[in-house]
């Protein structure tokens, strides 16, 4: 009877990572639409605001090692392509925003920074991992989901941004 239980539960819980999974955005899928508030001034930015653009939305967090390598790259990478219509949007998902806050002392960008203090937003992307980008062309639709950062990644970001911002 043990055996049985154990089955059923074992499979109650693979449908239920399946259906999670099938809510998940997916490269093709339109990028659901958010407003949060900036990091460090708290004004409310929605991604509808970068309509028309390129865009890297960056999940993020200040614990995260990776992070701190790809802050710089992706910062270089913003003030290289940022007047062909490249942005790069960062949700912060520290429950201190403090936290945030000393990260990007540290480690000072020009781009846009949020802060999603609930992880609302995280949820809806799926975040599964830190950091997870999702690269969204000019109308807002995903086109790369990328986990993780290293060092090397940058070239081959780089080069999928060149492609969706020559399209027209």
């Amino acid at each position: 009877m043990k055996k049985k239980t154990f089955i059923t539960t074992a499979a109650f819980l693979m449908g239920a990572v399946f259906s999670l999974n099938a809510s998940a955005v997916d490269v093709g899928q339109p990028a659901p639409q958010f407003t949060l508030p900036s990091l460090q001034q708290g004004q409310p930015v929605n991604l509808q605001q970068f309509n028309g653009k390129v865009v890297y939305l960056d999940f993020w967090a200040s614990w995260c090692a990776p992070c701190r390598i790809s802050f710089p790259l992706l910062n270089k990478l913003h003030q290289k392509l940022k007047s062909q219509g490249f942005e790069v949007v960062a949700i912060n998902l520290d429950e201190k925003k403090e936290n945030g806050e000393k990260f990007l002392q540290e480690i000072p960008v020009d781009f846009t920074v949020l802060h999603d203090t609930n992880g609302e937003w995280s949820d809806k992307y799926v975040v599964e991992s830190m950091p997870t980008s999702f690269i969204i062309d000019k109308h807002g639709v995903v086109q790369m989901i990328h986990h993780g950062f290293t060092s090397e990644d940058i070239n081959g970001l780089e080069q999928k941004i060149n492609a969706l911002l020559a399209e027209k």
